[in-house]
């Protein structure tokens, strides 16, 4: 196959992918619904639910996206440096975009600024974003795919600790975040907190948080601790499903960190509505892929 051709092949599966992962939720955010549902005991709650799992299963039979906010798509790569189209990867995700959102269609999200005007093709200056990790003697690709939402993901929150607030300062940091704008961003929600050296990176280790399966936990004991601690705390909030009250606001908390300077304490809080449209899709040398967030998709 021609290089031309390997593009073209590649394109049109990440396009295909992308809009189907606006219409169909991943594995694991569409079994963590079901056990919160199981849950729980608030009749109105259990009629969210109810309403929740319904859209589902009207996207799917009507092939529509399931919320209308399509999101602004970001892409996470760890992709290697042998991997055979790394050159024309950033400009091939672009025209998937494209592709997906003409195709899904996706809701035109792409606003130019400064000059104020919609693209109507869902690309613009910086947009879809790539976040790129290089992988070194390797010749595959791990492609991460978001819609991230302008009620949830993009409005998240950063800030720099003095380091004489410790954790608990982090704990306040992300309480205060979930009492005042969680009620907002369509729960049950995915938190991710990322902890680290400076906005930037904690910023970006939040929105990594995101993509990890919905039940792992951080490797460092005292981090797993920390996750299932606000999660409890972000629990008794008592905010449930779209904020109308019920036993579970989110549906997980998960921890990202890196070493810090000892000066400071940098966290960022990240979130994900309870229609979180994660995909994640692995390529291999020889451009074969492999669907690890949805079982069910299949390229025709």
């Amino acid at each position: 196959m021609q290089k031309d051709e390997q593009v073209a092949k590649m394109t049109d599966v990440m396009a295909k992918f992308l809009g189907y992962s606006g219409k169909v939720l991943p594995d694991d955010v569409s079994a963590k619904l079901e056990e919160l549902a199981k849950k729980e005991t608030l009749p109105l709650a259990r009629t969210i639910y109810d309403t929740m799992f319904e859209n589902q299963r009207l996207a799917r039979e009507l092939n529509r996206p399931s919320c209308q906010d399509t999101g602004a798509i970001q892409f996470l790569l760890r992709c290697g440096a042998n991997f055979p189209l790394v050159s024309e990867l950033e400009n091939l995700l672009v025209n998937a975009t494209l592709q997906a959102t003409r195709e899904a269609p996706l809701r035109h999200n792409s606003v130019e600024t400064f000059d104020e005007y919609n693209t109507g093709k869902n690309i613009g200056k910086g947009v879809p974003s790539v976040f790129w990790e290089i992988v070194p003697n390797s010749c595959g690709c791990e492609i991460y795919t978001y819609m991230a939402g302008g009620g949830c993901t993009l409005p998240g929150k950063a800030g720099v600790l003095m380091p004489g607030m410790g954790y608990e300062g982090v704990t306040q940091f992300v309480m205060d975040i979930m009492t005042s704008y969680g009620v907002n961003a369509c729960p049950p929600l995915l938190v991710g907190v990322g902890i680290g050296t400076s906005i930037e990176v904690a910023s970006m280790s939040a929105k990594k948080a995101l993509f990890r399966p919905i039940g792992s936990h951080n490797p460092n004991e005292r981090a797993a601790k920390m996750e299932l601690l606000l999660e409890d705390g972000i629990n008794s909030i008592g905010l449930g499903p779209q904020g109308l009250r019920g036993m579970s606001s989110v549906m997980g908390v998960h921890i990202e960190n890196t070493a810090r300077h000892p000066s400071v304490i940098a966290v960022a809080v990240n979130v994900g509505c309870w229609s979180h449209r994660k995909g994640y899709i692995v390529w291999d040398g020889e451009l074969n892929f492999s669907v690890k967030s949805h079982k069910d998709f299949k390229y025709e």
